[in-house]
């Protein structure tokens, strides 16, 4: 991946990361993907549950539609009570607790406010407390303000994300909050420009999607209503770290990884496989014999069901404010996924 490239795709997923947009609140979000997508496909709508579709038309008469997702939702809290000046909370989705300690929030109102959750010192913690993490509705919010002035600043109901963004650090590695799923998001939109000047049999709907990381009911409904011939649910796995053995990880910059499974159409995975030794792009497949905890699992069985592939890249630290991916896994994906696209359309199967 030259540098240029590298660069280009940095700022992409640095301005994605940086917007706040947690399940039920992405609208910012979701406004910077309508921007980014607009000079790549032929329509753009939003619809009532703010799931951001683009299609791209390949101007062929009954042409098959291939949706590509990939969420747009992060992992984040929501204000539940005020007390003295401090704000009691809950989460969004799957928040680890043991990272919550003095952690800096970015609250999410008009203009935007700052928190960090209250952290109990060392120096006063009892032995048994060194050894556990602090229990959820024992930690709050402290935003500076009287009792008076939490209420009116941040009623109940406010929503708020972690406040770092993204930072490079060496190689082509990055690190920051909402990685999980803003990454995927550049794939797609990466793999729209490897496509931009190529003659297509397939429509593409490019989805970027809401309520993931509470249920997945965003690209369930748009899958609903787009009701198209196959879908590719795009989405980040378990990396290689310290503390996950190499039977459960995928290393970083060693490319996509293609899931096997119930939850996806056996030919679809057989072309994601072939497709990736004609075009020389390493790949790892993961077995995955249940639920795919990805959108890929609703899409699956929307109307009267849509052949469906889990496509990810992998992640260290996830659900973390610290995550962590390689931007030429980023680069890889894209270009597998371009390269699918690109042999669909008469013999895509009914199944």
């Amino acid at each position: 991946m030259r540098g240029e490239n590298r660069l280009e795709l940095f700022e992409s997923l640095q301005r994605l990361c940086c917007a706040a947009g947690p399940s039920g609140n992405i609208g910012a979000v979701a406004d910077l993907a309508e921007e980014m997508l607009r000079p790549l496909v032929d329509e753009l709508r939003r619809d009532r549950l703010s799931n951001v579709m683009g299609i791209r038309r390949c101007g062929k008469e009954n042409a098959k539609l291939v949706l590509l997702d990939a969420h747009l939702d992060e992992i984040g809290f929501i204000v539940t009570g005020h007390e003295d000046g401090f704000l009691r909370f809950s989460t969004l989705g799957g928040v680890d607790v043991r990272m919550l300690s003095g952690r800096e929030l970015t609250l999410m109102t008009q203009p935007a406010g700052f928190g960090v959750v209250a952290s109990k010192p060392p120096h006063v913690l009892s032995a048994a407390e060194r050894e556990k993490a602090v229990a959820l509705e024992h930690l709050r919010i402290d935003v500076g303000l009287t009792q008076e002035e939490a209420r009116k600043r941040y009623p109940i109901g406010t929503t708020a994300v972690y406040r770092e963004g993204l930072t490079r650090l060496q190689g082509s590695r990055v690190t920051g909050k909402a990685l999980d799923d803003r990454s995927c998001f550049c794939v797609l939109l990466r793999a729209l420009e490897l496509l931009k000047d190529d003659v297509l049999d397939v429509d593409i709907c490019v989805l970027g999607s809401n309520f993931e990381e509470t249920g997945g009911g965003g690209a369930l409904c748009a899958a609903y209503d787009l009701h198209p011939d196959c879908a590719v649910a795009v989405d980040v796995t378990f990396a290689t770290q310290p503390d996950v053995s190499k039977d459960k990880g995928f290393p970083l910059g060693a490319g996509p990884v293609i899931g096997v499974g119930p939850n996806m159409a056996r030919w679809m995975t057989q072309r994601f496989q072939d497709t990736a030794k004609a075009e020389g792009i390493a790949y790892k497949l993961e077995i995955m014999s249940g639920d795919t905890g990805t959108n890929g699992w609703g899409i699956q069985t929307a109307r009267d069901g849509i052949a469906t592939q889990v496509l990810s890249i992998p992640l260290r630290y996830m659900h973390t404010p610290m995550e962590v991916v390689d931007l030429n896994d980023i680069e890889q994906t894209a270009k597998l996924l371009a390269a699918v696209v690109r042999r669909l359309g008469e013999e895509v199967p009914e199944c």
